[in-house]
């Protein structure tokens, strides 16, 4: 039974006091979505319904009936009939569950039990209200899912198919189990909360424990990890459910919103301890690895504190499922980056909500099945704000902050296919995921900007190319002195590669093959209240400006396409075709109604013909479009989305003269199409293109909505375009193309940049950009090239780069080698100024050999030299050439393996130990501190040769330490001990490890830490 005062605590009304204003943000959306609850109620069956198990609504008016001002205006529903209806279906439902001796629903796993714990939930907040036969069925379903659960150790449930956690084993590549192990405790968490006196409980509590901290799946790296949590050794878990770059695969992809079901199940539990009055778990606040997991995905946050999902194309602003991680991580972890992410996305949480369909969470994937799960959630949100005992307050970041903590680059492999960089101006990333591919980037973090989902194309062309060969560069700024990335992809015949600067621009370049048919897509839609949605983009450019409207259709409740106005030459024709050229990248095509007129307002001479299709989905014929009816269309088959030449044509019965024709399109709207005419139907003629862009320009740059700016150059100067939300860099283009894509700048700014000099390599493969002072490369060619760069600077100083390069009078000539499909980004080292009046002497030769030094000769000449705000002076005299070392900065890019790479043990440490990855962080005022007998691992992200590891302390009185290597992270061998007299310690070692360890014995003394461990 319940603890006496659970009741009380959790079912007072008028709770509002101590409410912050997140609190109340959900409060108001929950009341909101009580209209579309309210949906769900069956008159005839006196409860809410089962489909999608509809009824799990009880959550949220369970809150909404115990806490806060009920408004019946607002909820749609008097009060009185809300309670009548919630008891009605907590009787129903406590009574069929299986678990109670009913057969309508219940003990499967996947998924009755999630919607079983929002029930109990519900059911706890409402006790003093319940029946008694009704509390016993609640408190009967409560304690036997618990021993069903433990009744099946770590096997398979019989009922849920194939959703399993593969024992204690786990899973990562493509499919997670991070999730199945999560609901595997879900199922046992309402039972500790609520039958603590039941003689089952310490089995049930072993398993909970199993469950939950084998949930974050850890590398085999962190298995020596000795911390204890609720008793147990991290180390004794055995599951991996994350690469060891903690990214996360659902649905072979990586999955953001799975990577979150950490804390998702965690919020669902914490909130039965709490209501309870029970203290929480300590896996709750002690979660293996959910710091770095948590780390991960900051680096691919949108601004509106939703992950953003490159590879998947259904959960994207999908918000009500995004809400309870955010609260957990806030409220529970304390975490004080999620307190901003949760404040920004409750800042939009009711213009969402207004848009249609109103009122609903969860709107964009277009089921309405995730409704019910995202109402609980919402209210346990709610909950974990206002209960004190959730855990102390935290003060958020500023959004400044959040974004300087989450930045960085990581290239998380082949398998993942993500090279992902957050900067804080903006998102990037290459994906090279099957089926997903694209270059993506996000300015200001804008998550409502650039279409993202999966199978929309970003740049390139088409999610569906193949990748024939990947290769990528990653710049740390603790390894190289900034973050950028330069990927180059083999694409069938082709080549695309990408770079992506610290500034938060990009760079893209293609060849011929990909030019002209480069795009991005552009959310459009009204949805006030939410920055960049106000109802069109606008567009400028070097001829004027242009407005395109958004195509809401909110008399059908939801997103509409757009329509199309074709006027022609006039033409005498029988049959009429729409010919696809590409297709939406995620419907294909899908047409409300085609009509054919001789003249405006001539009469539609399409209207109730015959038509026919390529293809057609059942119940969405092509007569669909011609059949008058608003609410009609006709669709490709679902086998035939992705198919780019599928067509609709009409026979309009006899030979018509006409001059127009009009497409109403559905969402699923052509993004390229040919109107074509015919006397047969069989020879056909193009009458007309679309559709008709809304920009067309020539002045080699484009402003979109003043939120991004692209400068394009290349692609044989054909024009920018806009169709519609489809933003075409070099309309039809057949030659190479380089884009630089902005952020924060003007139009007068991106004009300035569009007439100025860029560079050029003397070989025609390879293509350049100078964006942000940073030089990008691209080896468009399957050759290793060896060619001379010109870099237009001007003024006197010159800013250089790594390798040999010369003074010109107009910047700089570079001697370049590329090796075959390749990039490079290469940053500006130094900056020469010369210190006469006169300019830098055309001749002068420059040669970088890192960040602080470089070689001079030539023209006799005094330089100042400038690096990393610190500068020296030069004389340079003839051939000789003068060796300049500037004092103070660091010798970029460093020879270190181990620096800024992943280490371990993660979160929690060992008593006594502060955060490894300190120690190889590059910062010298931050130190490993490895308390008693600690231990650290170093991934140095693939098998490398090792010849030197060096460990630099804060003290001279270092403890004794060995080295051990490993090429699994699982077993080791000894490599010898640290030696050496005063602060650093050294072992020569040759060796091949992917892992390297070093083993501290002993309690160091009190100010002994490790500054620095490199690994050579």
């Amino acid at each position: 039974a319940a603890s006496p005062a659970a009741p009380e605590r959790t079912g007072e009304a008028g709770g509002a006091a101590g409410e912050d204003r997140v609190a109340a943000t959900y409060y108001r959306a929950l009341l909101r979505h009580t209209r579309w609850s309210e949906t769900q109620w069956d008159e005839a069956k006196g409860t809410y319904s089962d489909r999608d198990f509809g009824f799990a609504v009880v959550l949220g008016h369970a809150v909404l009936l115990t806490r806060g001002d009920f408004d019946e205006g607002e909820a749609g529903v008097s009060r009185a009939t809300l309670k009548r209806r919630t008891l009605a279906t907590l009787r129903h439902f406590a009574s069929s569950n299986r678990l109670a001796g009913g057969a309508q629903w219940g003990r499967k796993l996947f998924f009755d039990t999630t919607f079983q714990s929002y029930f109990v939930l519900a059911a706890r907040l409402l006790w003093s209200e319940l029946d008694t036969g009704t509390r016993a069925a609640v408190d009967t379903i409560t304690r036997e899912q618990a021993a069903y659960t433990h009744s099946l150790g770590t096997g398979d449930d019989p009922d849920s198919g194939s959703w399993t956690p593969n024992g204690l084993t786990g899973g990562y590549v493509g499919d997670t189990k991070l999730e199945e192990m999560g609901v595997y405790a879900q199922t046992l968490a309402p039972a500790l909360a609520w039958a603590p006196d039941d003689r089952r409980r310490p089995g049930w509590a072993a398993d909970y424990g199993t469950w939950s901290r084998n949930e974050a799946g850890l590398p085999p790296a962190d298995l020596a990890n000795p911390t204890r949590v609720d008793g147990v050794p991290v180390a004794r878990n055995r599951a991996r459910n994350v690469y060891d770059t903690f990214i996360v695969e659902n649905h072979g992809s990586f999955g953001p919103h799975y990577q979150e079901e950490l804390w998702r199940t965690s919020g669902r539990n914490a909130a039965h301890f709490l209501a309870a009055g029970r203290p929480l778990p300590e896996v709750l606040t002690a979660q293996p690895n959910a710091e770095s997991l948590w780390r991960t995905l900051l680096g691919v946050m949108s601004d509106a504190g939703e992950p953003l999902m490159p590879m998947v194309s259904d959960r994207e602003h999908l918000y009500g499922r995004d809400v309870i991680p955010l609260a957990f991580l806030s409220r529970v972890a304390g975490d004080r980056a999620a307190a901003r992410a949760e404040l920004e996305l409750a800042a939009r949480l009711e213009a969402y909500q207004e848009y249609p369909p109103r009122y609903r969470l969860t709107k964009f994937s277009g089921e309405p099945k995730y409704e019910p799960e995202a109402r609980a959630e919402l209210a346990i949100s709610y909950l974990l704000h206002v209960w004190p005992d959730a855990g102390r307050r935290v003060r958020p970041v500023s959004r400044e902050e959040l974004f300087e903590q989450a930045k960085g680059v990581t290239d998380f492999g082949t398998g993942p296919g993500l090279v992902a960089h957050q900067s804080p101006a903006a998102w990037a990333g290459a994906v090279t995921k099957p089926g997903f591919v694209k270059f993506a980037w996000q300015p200001g973090h804008d998550d409502w900007l650039f279409r993202l989902s999966g199978s929309t194309p970003m740049f390139l062309p088409s999610t569906a190319a193949e990748v024939g060969g990947r290769t990528v560069r990653v710049h740390t700024a603790a390894r190289d002195g900034f973050d950028g990335s330069a990927t180059l992809l083999r694409l069938g015949d082709g080549f695309a590669g990408y770079t992506t600067l610290p500034t938060g621009a990009v760079v893209y370049a293609a060849d011929g093959s990909y030019a002209g048919s480069s795009r991005l897509e552009v959310h459009n839609l009204t949805m006030p209240g939410v920055a960049g949605l106000d109802g069109s983009r606008t567009y400028r450019f070097a001829e004027g400006s242009a407005e395109v409207p958004a195509q809401d259709a909110a008399s059908r409740g939801e997103a509409a396409g757009r329509t199309d106005e074709l006027t022609f030459g006039r033409a005498t024709v029988r049959h009429l075709r729409m010919l696809g050229v590409q297709p939406d990248p995620a419907y294909g095509y899908s047409l409300f109604a085609v009509e054919a007129r001789d003249g405006d307002g001539g009469p539609d001479l399409a209207r109730g013909r015959a038509a026919t299709a390529s293809s057609h989905t059942p119940g969405m014929g092509p007569g669909m479009a011609v059949d008058g009816a608003a609410d009609t269309r006709w669709a490709v088959s679902k086998e035939d989305r992705r198919r780019a030449d599928s067509w609709w044509a009409v026979d309009l019965g006899a030979a018509h003269a006409l001059d127009r024709v009009t497409l109403r399109w559905e969402a699923a709207a052509a993004r390229v199409y040919r109107l074509q005419g015919s006397s047969d139907g069989e020879r056909w003629t193009d009458l007309a293109t679309g559709p008709e862009p809304a920009v067309r320009s020539r002045g080699g740059w484009l402003d979109i909505d003043g939120r991004a700016g692209l400068v394009v150059r290349g692609g044989g100067e054909h024009p920018v375009a806009v169709y519609g939300d489809m933003v075409v860099p070099a309309d039809g283009a057949q030659t190479p193309l380089v884009v630089e894509g902005r952020c924060g700048v003007t139009p007068g700014e991106l004009r300035d940049l569009a007439r100025g000099a860029a560079p050029a390599a003397a070989d025609g493969r390879v293509r350049a950009a100078l964006t942000d002072g940073h030089l990008s490369l691209f080896n468009l060619s399957a050759h290793t090239v060896d060619t001379r760069v010109e870099v237009p600077q001007r003024g006197r100083r010159r800013r250089v780069y790594e390798g040999e390069q010369t003074v010109t009078r107009d910047g700089l000539a570079c001697a370049v080698r590329l090796d075959a499909a390749s990039a490079r980004l290469l940053p500006p080292r130094f900056t020469l100024t010369p210190l006469s009046g006169r300019a830098l002497p055309p001749g002068l030769r420059v040669r970088v050999t890192d960040g602080s030094t470089l070689h001079l000769s030539g023209p006799g000449c005094r330089v100042r030299i400038e690096a990393q705000g610190r500068s020296t002076e030069a004389t340079v005299r003839g051939r000789r050439g003068t060796r300049v070392t500037v004092p103070g900065a660091r010798p970029y890019p460093y020879d270190d393996h181990a620096l800024g790479r992943n280490t371990f043990p993660t979160s929690p440490l060992p008593r006594g130990m502060s955060w490894p990855g300190a120690a190889v962080d590059g910062d010298p005022d931050t130190a490993w501190r490895p308390g008693p007998d600690g231990r650290m691992v170093v991934d140095l992200g693939e098998r490398r040769a090792v010849r030197r590891v060096e460990a630099e302390w804060t003290t001279p009185w270092a403890p004794a330490a060995h080295v051990e290597f490993s090429r699994d992270g699982v077993h080791y061998r000894r490599a010898g001990t640290l030696w050496g007299l005063g602060r650093v310690r050294r072992l020569h070692r040759a060796a091949s490890a992917r892992y390297v360890a070093v083993k501290v014995h002993g309690t160091p003394h009190a100010h002994a830490r490790v500054v620095r461990l490199s690994v050579r």
